[in-house]
């Protein structure tokens, strides 16, 4: 694959032109990375400080008790979001729901646990064990490819 930047002081909006011979897998993947939007920031409260999450580093998001938590490798954060709304803000394809309260980051589970009859459980790099309600066990399997 070539890539070609050209300069031009007189345009004002990036423009990009795939050259192509035919539409490929490559080039579908391509097409789709750059339509992604950049995600949205995302704020989190502990006590009087809002701190900017670093999506990178969020492990899960989970509603309880009337609340929306992250839990970060910094630390447990309070969000002023719906999960519905974090879904939206969320890198698609590096978190997922994995039940109606709670979303994990894909890119921060250590293992899937599928020897449970019904459910899979799963562990997140710090240790943490959450699981997948049965509602959603069909569309984990689906990401992972299983």
């Amino acid at each position: 694959m070539q890539v070609e930047i050209k300069m031009d002081p007189a345009v004002k909006e990036p423009k990009i032109i795939v050259l192509t011979d035919r539409m490929t897998e490559e080039v579908n993947e391509i097409v789709r990375k750059i339509s992604e939007a950049e995600p949205q920031m995302i704020a989190g409260f502990s006590d009087d400080m809002v701190k900017i999450l670093d999506q990178e580093r969020i492990l899960r998001l989970y509603a309880q008790d009337g609340k929306v938590l992250a839990v970060t490798e910094d630390g447990e954060y309070q969000l002023r979001l719906r999960l519905y709304e974090l879904e939206e803000r969320l890198r698609r394809g590096s978190f997922v729901r994995i039940s109606n309260s709670e979303i994990i980051n894909l890119k921060k589970v250590r293992y899937f646990d599928l020897s449970l009859a019904g459910t899979i459980c799963v562990t997140l790099s710090d240790g943490a064990t959450t699981y997948v309600s049965r509602r959603y066990v069909s569309k984990i399997k689906e990401v992972l490819g299983l």
